[in-house]
């Protein structure tokens, strides 16, 4: 609900149009230790208590006229420079937050995924980690913020992932959704007890049969177009429940299950929207870990990935200095959305 606000609140400055859509482009997701993705409980599951200690990962979306911006981060209940978190758990973290910053100083014009998933790889094992199998992190279009393109960026494939994924080349103007998940356990994933409350309107088409599924199919559309949801958006429970089935039956709807780690392990996740431009790139939000809450033993200590982390993530800037006022990256967007155009 809070999103949904704020979405709209800041969604003021564009009312010129009418008909511009704006509001939440991924439903709030709150993971604890193992769970890995996709928690998002409705008013009548049973409350879950979040105790010192617990690793919670938050993650949502936003979108105004179908251009997204995804975002996720990891904390530990109760972490301070003075209790520090320790052992597994800080590797994972610290693993993942290091994978995020190396694929921002990668996700820039003329490289590739390649270059990312290696970068990823070196990292978890300086921690004694693994990046979650499968895991895709991918180009945002209008009204698309998941895997349905062709761009994407696997942390560790899967043997039909190695067969399938493409070798991309990132260009000038696409933006990604970077996405690290990183556990201290193998990187296998399995699917979690609870309930899936998330889902997702496809392409198919189907003439539904029962008045119920029709009236929230229709709800559906006009609310979230082709953007994730939650089931937890709908006042009357009950009836969204009714109009579902056959909605999901029939692949008018993807349900995204809850996922958790296979063998129980904390599981870290770090997520930003980077943009790319012409002197390198822009992440839009992100990156707020305060590294010296976490301790261990192990660290990095391959000389290409120390070289990578140590460049400036600011982009490069373009022709003669002039004296200006500092831009926000909304602004630095809108500006290279400017000299697109």
């Amino acid at each position: 609900a809070v999103v949904s606000t704020q979405s709209g609140h800041y969604g003021r400055d564009y009312k010129k149009d009418k008909n511009l859509k704006k509001g939440v482009a991924f439903p709030t997701c709150i993971c604890i230790n193992e769970v890995v993705c996709h928690f998002s409980p409705l008013r009548s599951d049973p409350i879950v208590l979040i105790n010192a200690g617990d690793l919670v990962k938050i993650e949502l979306g936003v979108h105004i006229d179908g251009y997204a911006a995804v975002v996720a981060h990891t904390l530990v209940v109760g972490a301070t420079l003075d209790s520090p978190v320790t052992g597994p758990t800080a590797d994972a973290i610290l693993a993942a937050h290091n994978c995020a910053e190396a694929a921002l100083r990668l996700i820039k014009a003329g490289n590739t995924n390649v270059q990312v998933t290696d970068a990823i790889q070196k990292i978890t094992d300086s921690y004694k980690c693994t990046p979650l199998e499968g895991m895709l992190s991918y180009q945002i279009k209008r009204y698309q913020t998941e895997a349905d393109t062709d761009k994407q960026i696997v942390l560790n494939p899967s043997e039909s992932q190695k067969k399938e994924i493409k070798n991309i080349e990132f260009a000038v103007h696409e933006v990604y959704a970077m996405d690290v998940f990183v556990t201290s356990g193998n990187g296998k994933t399995k699917e979690h007890e609870a309930t899936t409350t998330v889902y997702r309107r496809t392409e198919e088409t189907y003439l539904l049969k029962m008045k119920a599924s029709r009236a929230f199919y229709s709800d559906v559309c006009n609310r979230f177009t082709l953007m994730p949801f939650t089931l937890r958006a709908f006042e009357e429970e009950t009836k969204a429940r009714m109009g579902l089935k056959e909605c999901v039956t029939h692949e008018l709807l993807q349900a995204y299950p809850v996922q958790m780690d296979a063998e129980a392990n904390p599981v870290a996740q770090f997520k930003f929207t980077v943009l790319v431009v012409p002197n390198g790139n822009i992440r839009i939000n992100g990156g707020l870990l305060d590294t010296a809450t976490c301790k261990t033993e192990n660290k990095i200590e391959d000389k290409e990935i120390l070289s990578l982390l140590a460049q400036s993530a600011n982009r490069k800037a373009g022709g003669k200095k002039k004296k200006k006022k500092a831009k926000s990256a909304v602004d630095e967007a809108k500006s290279e959305a400017a000299e697109v155009n």
